[in-house]
């Protein structure tokens, strides 16, 4: 019987061939059990992907994959898979257990009997703040305090959906931000959290002084009205977003700390009709990063010049980029 530790001797077992684990005890199972329904990563860092979309989204992430597991009514996927686990360098073992053992590990009420232990990629910060060629410039995105795992998961899909190029997790005061990784997260990030780089449980002060230091200028989604004396809250098309820019999302009641709002290059908010005080979280971040797109693939058009409705209103001091000496 194959053990975590000993994954590699297994690493072409295709799931009709390989043995039958029907013991809840067995250590592959107890692994999956521990990522899945416990949510927690296992000792060697691996979390739990469930599903067939989610676990075919982990394999295209280029994630290291522990193992992967079947239970017999889900060998009906493993065609649509095998062109992922059938592959020598990939070096997984593919594992097989009955449905009502599987059942017993899901995070779902009803599971598909498809799922994978994956290791998020490591990310640096200078991986974080670096831009691929195809952007014009960093997009990133941090969340201090969002404690909900379906908005980080939604917030992350929607920030990769618009080309976000990087997301970071921090906790804000006393409110931690839910863990990207973990399975309800995981769904609702659509994979997202396996294909962005990464930044997981860091320290806000310390991100946020960072990001000063790189030259990305951070903008605060902000819930409260401006003070006698304060800048005025911008809209989000009162930004450039072809700058390197970090959007700071906070607690979905509480928002930001008003020391995060007050040392950020800027605060925006979202204008609405009367009567509505703020939308849900990973709906304004729906919004904000729909603007960005809109202006950076403007940009990345060649030979199309931004017209007057396009162009972005004139950008107060806090976020215009600092002029070169």
């Amino acid at each position: 019987m194959a053990t975590p530790g000993k994954a590699a001797r297994n690493n072409r077992s295709a799931a009709n061939g390989a043995a039958l684990l029907t013991s809840r005890d067995n250590r592959w199972l107890k692994e999956f059990r521990m990522a899945l329904r416990g949510g927690l990563p296992t000792e060697n860092g691996f979390v739990g992907v469930e599903g067939v979309r989610l676990v075919e989204e982990a394999l295209r992430s280029g994630c290291r994959i522990q193992a992967a597991l079947f239970s017999e009514s889900g060998e009906r996927h493993h065609e649509r898979l095998a062109s992922f686990t059938d592959r020598p360098e990939m070096a997984f073992p593919v594992l097989r257990t009955t449905d009502r053992l599987f059942e017993g590990l899901a995070d779902t009420e009803h599971p598909q009997g498809v799922a994978a232990l994956v290791h998020p990629r490591e990310t640096s910060f200078d991986d974080f703040v670096r831009a691929p060629e195809s952007a014009c410039a960093p997009l990133l995105v941090v969340l201090a305090g969002v404690q909900d795992p379906g908005n980080v998961g939604t917030i992350l899909r929607t920030a990769a959906a618009f080309g976000a190029t990087g997301a970071a997790t921090a906790a804000s005061g006393i409110s931690g931000t839910a863990n990207p990784f973990s399975p309800k997260a995981l769904r609702a990030s659509a994979g997202a959290a396996l294909h962005l780089p990464m930044l997981a449980g860091m320290s806000l002060p310390i991100l946020l002084a960072q990001l000063k230091v790189a030259g990305v200028r951070t903008l605060a989604s902000s819930v409260h009205e401006p003070r006698d004396g304060e800048q005025p809250l911008l809209a989000p098309w009162e930004v450039d977003w072809c700058q390197p820019v970090a959007l700071l999302v906070g607690n979905e009641g509480a928002g930001l700390p008003e020391e995060v709002e007050r040392g950020a290059d800027a605060r925006i908010r979202i204008p609405m009709a009367s009567g509505i005080e703020s939308l849900n979280a990973a709906a304004a971040a729906a919004v904000v990063f729909y603007e960005a797109a809109r202006q950076r693939n403007a940009a990345a058009e060649p030979g199309i010049q931004t017209s007057a409705t396009t162009r972005p209103a004139k950008m107060s001091d806090a976020t215009r980029p600092p002029e070169k000496p």
